[in-house]
């Protein structure tokens, strides 16, 4: 058992104090210039209100991706496009 699943058995929300706390599959987003990018994480969640619990190793990962993709966009896949309307006049 890793120290995220022994952490997930005795934690406790700090925003609604609720108990279910589960490793979970999530998508982060990273702001890459007019871009988004969702990179794929597995990180505990409050099972009642949402909250996310990154630890160091985590946020240093989600660090370093992000400073790759400021300089290159090599690995990435396109899956779609986003458009925004803007009323002239």
């Amino acid at each position: 058992m890793d120290r995220i699943e022994e952490e997930e058995k005795v934690m406790k929300c700090v925003i609604c104090h609720g108990e279910v706390i589960k490793l979970t599959d999530v998508k982060e987003e990273v702001v890459v210039g007019n871009d988004v990018v969702y990179i794929p994480i597995k990180v505990p969640v409050c099972k009642t209100c949402g909250e996310r619990y990154y630890d160091r190793r985590t946020m240093q990962f989600l660090e370093e991706v992000g400073g790759k993709l400021n300089k290159t966009r090599a690995g990435l896949k396109e899956v779609g496009k986003v458009l925004m309307y803007e009323e002239k006049g």
